[in-house]
């Protein structure tokens, strides 16, 4: 069993890793492998809706960060925890530009799989950041994990956020609470439940 970390802040070493380290270390101490991939600094490139990726698969822009998660997913993952930064009440916009193309691209890969929410402020926004994130496991039928309290640590300087007690527990929660789903979700004998043909339908016709 195998959890995808995914740090969306440009800083590798800073608070959102902190918090996401937090949720691995929990994850690893319930027997389930984890890897933390970090977006860098480097700009990421956006969807452009060329609808490649339905034809052939994966996104027609295969760029490192994009196939190191890629990889990761096809290699095969039990459940995904995406961690950001706030910035202007959201999450940061480079993490979007590679959830846009991650989710479109291979959403079908991630479906009733668990995915969880971390964000990570100096005060205010969290609320508003993870509910953006929460959207996308959503709209892909990935069964949502909760904490004792929504996922969100404070901290702005560099290693604030470990001294957010509260916030740290609430990591950990969230590590056992998935961990606790994984398991469960894990019998091959009881599937997923039957879909429907999708209907499509637009305001303009």
């Amino acid at each position: 069993m195998k959890v995808l970390l995914i740090n969306g802040s440009p800083r590798g070493n800073g608070n959102t890793y902190m918090a996401l380290s937090e949720v691995a270390r929990t994850l690893n101490a319930e027997g389930i492998d984890t890897e933390i991939i970090s977006i860098g600094k480097r700009a990421v490139q956006g969807c452009i809706a060329c609808g490649m990726c339905g034809r052939t698969g994966k996104c027609t822009f295969n760029d490192d960060l994009y196939y190191k998660v890629s990889r990761a997913i096809n290699d095969g993952i039990d459940g995904l925890v995406i961690g950001s930064p706030v910035y202007y009440g959201g999450p940061n916009g480079s993490l979007c530009a590679l959830l846009d193309r991650v989710f479109y691209s291979l959403g079908r890969m991630l479906r009733y799989k668990p995915g969880a929410s971390v964000v990570v402020c100096r005060r205010g926004g969290a609320s508003a950041a993870f509910d953006r994130l929460n959207k996308y496991f959503t709209i892909m039928n990935m069964p949502v994990v909760s904490s004792q309290y929504w996922n969100m640590v404070y901290g702005q300087t560099p290693g604030q956020a470990t001294q957010d007690e509260e916030g740290m527990q609430t990591m950990r929660t969230l590590g056992r609470n998935m961990a606790w789903l994984i398991k469960r979700l894990d019998i091959p004998e009881q599937g997923h439940p039957e879909q429907e043909q999708p209907v499509w339908t637009n305001f303009i016709r």
